[in-house]
């Protein structure tokens, strides 16, 4: 494909999104190895997913303390969090402080999405074009777009006709939302209708809520931030607390039990679930037993105690058999931590609605119609969750070598090495792409080690004089093997969920994160790049050259 004849300007690298992970590449290339960059925000400002993140109750589950950027120390030392958990006006806040802080908005153009990128296979340039008439070129292709950004607006119909408002929580008005004296229906109870729906329920006159799976849930304990435990504790350690996360299975700089729950009594099972739970948060996950990820018989131990606990905090019997989970273990979908969520349902304007006993019909103009009822609001939230994964890669129009799309390469699943580049689409680097730890860990030290390595093989590539990279597809089918390998004695595979697209209609069936465990995913990727960048075809000009890869890569 020829060069276009409306580009005016080459740049090193465009970024696309504006979250952490676009601005830490962004602060990275320019600082760091003096490059030319161009970020294109579909949003207004900063912040990527919290950006759009805000409907009541919206917040994070990582701590607070390590859910933040490490490469400035002193950034570290400055900025103090107000709550155990951040919360998502605050973590916006801290995202447009990092852009003013580190002068980064120079580089950044708002209210622009990218609709498509080309790579020019005579130039070794990728050619991207905007909604706003951009038309430029870059060496290097980066996304920085999330791994959940990508909206999920369940195909009811009557949806238009409805004569309230209705709005998803992963695309929030920035204007209040009002829901007191409102009839309000939720639908979804994953991670944001869980943080949603005890909020909603203090405001709303009547609050309905949707539930087709009923989810494990912990309680968060959340509350203000503990500040002698931050000063004492977290500031002057910071350096060995962030060697600990980056090397951790999870991303936090926590210990994992070691321990079998069938290695021990019935009653000191009992204790260590009661005493983790009082505690609250990931630590019931990772603090409580290591085989109940892995052993099913565990694993019933565990659900069984969450079951218990939701029968014991449910005063309605009947509504609480309804929020049991039976037919998935326990963390085979997303690990969820919760204020209040169980104990909303004890007051009187909440009722709970079974749509897998009774499913939606449709949506009519007053309301909601399921098998059995209808049902008449003012207020539709759609807690429905997101094209996970891939979702945002696909509404773009990425093409690689031989005008490929991206959409048909991905026809049977996403297929990267890495997670962090795919054969045929060279220069294309994907942060926390499928096939990376990304949402099984905690993002920012996840997003990090992604920065961290493309930054090293672009000035490695640069050193060389390399001017192409792109994953051999040998590699890349090794790695989609490996992927689905270690996912596959665990939990992960028994249920329904996002992880294997299960949320999507038509949506291929294939686990897409790496369960491996950040910490040895990390190790992979160091191997590879001390081996010279194993598994990636390295070309010099317009004619690829192979570099440090077995000959059948060439």
């Amino acid at each position: 494909m020829a060069a276009d004849p409306r580009t005016t300007t080459d740049f090193d690298a465009v970024i696309i999104g504006a979250g952490f992970a676009g601005l830490g590449m962004l602060r990275q290339l320019r600082e760091e190895l003096g490059m030319s960059i161009q970020v294109y925000e579909t949003g207004s400002g900063v912040g990527g997913t919290w950006y759009w993140n805000r409907y009541p109750g919206a917040r994070c589950d990582s701590e607070s303390y390590v859910y933040c950027f490490s490469f400035s120390k002193e950034l570290l030392q400055d900025w103090n969090w107000s709550g155990k958990y951040p919360e998502q006006p605050e973590i916006l806040s801290y995202l447009n402080h990092v852009a003013d802080r580190f002068d980064l908005r120079r580089n950044i153009q708002f209210d622009t999405r990218v609709t498509s990128a080309k790579f020019l296979e005579d130039t070794n340039r990728w050619l991207i074009e905007t909604d706003q008439g951009d038309c430029v070129t870059a060496r290097f292709l980066i996304t920085g777009i999330g791994c959940i950004s990508t909206g999920n607006i369940p195909d009811i119909p009557g949806l238009d006709s409805f004569e309230g408002d209705w709005h998803h929580t992963g695309s929030w008005p920035h204007e209040k939302v009002d829901f007191v004296g409102k009839r309000v229906a939720v639908i979804g109870t994953g991670s944001s209708g869980i943080q949603a729906i005890p909020v909603i329920a203090k405001q709303a006159k009547r609050l309905s809520v949707f539930q087709r799976t009923p989810q494990y849930s912990i309680p968060a304990r959340h509350e203000t931030v503990d500040r002698r435990f931050i000063e004492e504790d977290v500031k002057p350690n910071y350096d060995e607390i962030w060697e600990k996360a980056r090397w951790s299975r999870s991303g936090f700089p926590v210990e994992f039990s070691q321990r079998s729950a069938l290695d021990v009594t019935e009653e000191e099972r009992l204790e260590i679930y009661e005493t983790h739970w009082a505690k609250g948060g990931f630590g019931f996950l990772h603090g409580t037993f290591a085989d109940i990820r892995t052993d099913i018989r565990a694993n019933d131990t565990v659900a069984e105690f969450v079951r218990s606990k939701i029968r014991e905090i449910v005063d309605d019997p009947g509504t609480a058999e309804k929020l049991v989970p039976m037919d998935h273990p326990y963390g085979s979908k997303r690990a969820l931590i919760d204020t209040n969520y169980f104990e909303t349902y004890n007051r009187w304007n909440v009722e709970l609605v079974d749509i897998r006993r009774s499913p939606i019909r449709e949506i009519t103009p007053k309301g909601i119609r399921t098998g059995d009822e209808e049902f008449e609001f003012d207020i539709i939230v759609f807690a429905t969750g997101y094209d996970a994964m891939t979702g945002s890669f696909l509404k773009m129009d990425i093409r690689g070598r031989n005008d490929l799309p991206l959409k048909e390469k991905w026809s049977e699943g996403p297929k990267t090495y890495l997670g962090l580049q795919v054969s045929g689409f060279p220069n294309m680097f994907m942060i926390t792409g499928p096939g990376s730890p990304s949402v099984l860990c905690n993002m920012p030290v996840a997003i990090e080690q992604h920065i961290e390595w493309i930054s090293e093989f672009i000035e490695f590539l640069d050193e060389n004089g390399i001017e192409t990279a792109e994953a051999g597809i040998n590699y890349e089918s090794a790695w989609v093997s490996h992927v689905n390998e270690v996912a596959e004695p665990t939990m992960f595979m028994l249920a329904n969920s996002w992880y294997l697209g299960a949320n999507i209609p038509g949506k291929p069936r294939v686990f897409m994160p790496y369960a491996g465990g950040l910490g040895t995913y990390r190790e992979k990727c160091n191997e590879i790049a001390d081996n010279g960048y194993e598994g990636f075809i390295l070309g010099s000009g317009s004619r690829r050259r192979p570099v440090a890869t077995s000959a059948r890569e060439a």
